[in-house]
């Protein structure tokens, strides 16, 4: 089930809230467990029965740890967790690698490497590094293992967060897993960030989504160098305004049932260095891999050759992290070097020079890069970005850069790219600011209702897109 489909907005979420707000306190964390597994089956079938297993390893390493039993707790926890990980993400991944390999050099044992296809549970990656932070935590003694099943599977499969994050780590929601209020201002800033997260995913990521998939999936000969270009542009928005879209929503609908999930966005696209990129994108992530795998590593403690390692190792695994595939593992890797070359000297350079040259710096490694994260092989990604170079032949241009300028996708390019910088939260502070300097009630009042009227007027634009268009696609969904 999708946040942005119409069996979530007008029947699942609705009664959701309408039971939920009724119910005593006592009971919300067991409708809220309840119903979050049913959105998770609702798509996933039988397959909701992985997440439980997971959960429930989790469950019992953190509760082996609690009582002394430390080692074992962390071995359950990382064996049970990652093996699931690795069964539903990554068998398929290895055995074509090992056949292509054997296909490659002639091996004789090359036909028999086959297996059938493994479906993928949605938000896997996700669950498991919440349930391994959980069990972490408790061993390093930054929090107490959690008594009570229902509370902790309420943490993880709470369905807000449970298909595509933000990862929520334990220690941060523990409080409010334990008591939390639910106030009129609190679910009227959720559903804010909700609707502002359901606009830029519908109407500006939707639009995005259409060009990129069209340009990826054509022959390179017919389009132009500048075609690819607007392909690859069109693509980061798509994503950043996909993903952020509904970290928007989780965290919206984590206000609405009482939770404060921390940021997972910054502005990435404003960042002056791929370091500072990595402090803004998918922040949970980089975040995690910070505390759990960096720093155990031995983090930048020792030599500038060890620091290196463990940066390619993070970068590789997040690449991996992503996705089953080489493309992605290049992803990591590719980012992962531009981060050693910053911290070989480059940074120091980027902090002092003009700020839009840091910028552009940035913008092109970030779009080279994720050619890579799009393309559906090494091959494809590399035809690609000869295209973008200006190589390669061309044929009769179909799809030539005006087929696709169009009134919708220009505006949204433009809306896109003001919208990839602060500018909103900056007019969020003067709307505020302007109305704690007016002194009359009936100004206020209509001020606030207008806002209020815009916010609807945009859940009604974002619905008559969603109406009329069948391609809505989530990009985390397959992580």
């Amino acid at each position: 089930m999708l946040f942005s489909s119409a069996i979530f907005l007008f029947l699942f979420l609705p009664y959701f809230l309408i039971i939920y707000y009724l119910l005593p306190q006592r009971w919300h964390n067991a409708f809220l467990f309840g119903a979050s597994l049913l959105f998770y089956a609702w798509g996933e079938g039988i397959i909701v029965l992985v997440l439980l297993l997971s959960a429930g390893i989790n469950f019992l390493a953190g509760w082996l740890v609690e009582k002394g039993q430390r080692r074992a707790g962390v071995l359950l926890s990382l064996i049970g967790s990652l093996s699931l990980l690795f069964y539903y993400k990554y068998t398929n991944f290895l055995v074509d690698s090992v056949h292509g390999f054997a296909e490659a050099f002639a091996l004789p044992f090359s036909d028999s490497l086959t297996v059938s296809p493994i479906a993928l549970p949605i938000g896997i990656s996700f669950y498991t590094f919440q349930g391994i932070s959980y069990t972490l935590d408790i061993y390093w003694g930054r929090i107490r293992a959690n008594r009570s099943f229902l509370d902790y599977g309420t943490y993880v499969a709470m369905f807000p967060h449970q298909i595509a994050g933000p990862i929520v780590r334990y220690a941060d929601i523990a409080p409010e897993l334990a008591d939390r209020t639910v106030s009129l201002e609190k679910v009227g800033v959720g559903a804010e960030r909700f609707v502002i997260g359901l606009a830029k995913k519908i109407i500006l990521a939707n639009t995005f989504a259409g060009v990129a998939d069209t340009i990826f999936k054509a022959p390179t000969d017919s389009y132009s160098t500048a075609t690819a270009w607007l392909g690859i542009v069109a693509y980061s928005l798509q994503i950043y305004f996909d993903f952020s879209g509904y970290s928007d929503m989780a965290i919206g609908l984590g206000k609405m049932v009482g939770f404060d999930f921390k940021e997972n966005f910054n502005y990435p696209y404003i960042a002056r260095s791929i370091q500072d990129f990595w402090r803004r994108w998918h922040i949970s992530l980089s975040s995690w891999f910070r505390d759990y795998l960096y720093i155990p590593l031995g983090g930048n403690r020792g030599s500038k050759a060890r620091t290196y390692r463990n940066l390619l190792i993070v970068f590789f695994v997040t690449g991996l992290w992503h996705g089953a595939s080489w493309t992605f593992i290049i992803w990591g890797l590719y980012h992962g070097a531009w981060v050693m070359v910053e911290r070989a000297g480059l940074g120091k350079w980027l902090e002092r020079v003009w700020a839009p040259i840091a910028h552009l710096y940035t913008i092109l490694v970030v779009l080279i890069g994720w050619v890579f994260f799009r393309a559906e092989d090494l091959a494809s990604a590399v035809t690609y970005l000869q295209k973008m170079a200006g190589m390669g032949s061309v044929g009769r241009l179909a799809f030539p850069l005006t087929y696709f300028l169009n009134t919708e996708v220009s505006s949204a390019l433009i809306l896109g790219f003001i919208l990839s910088m602060p500018v909103y939260q900056r007019f969020q502070l003067v709307w505020y600011r302007l109305l704690l300097r007016i002194v009359s009630l009936p100004v206020q009042t209509t001020l606030s209702v207008a806002y209020m009227l815009g916010l609807v007027g945009l859940f009604v634009l974002s619905v008559a897109y969603l109406a009329a268009d069948t391609y809505n696609p989530f990009i985390y969904f397959r992580f």
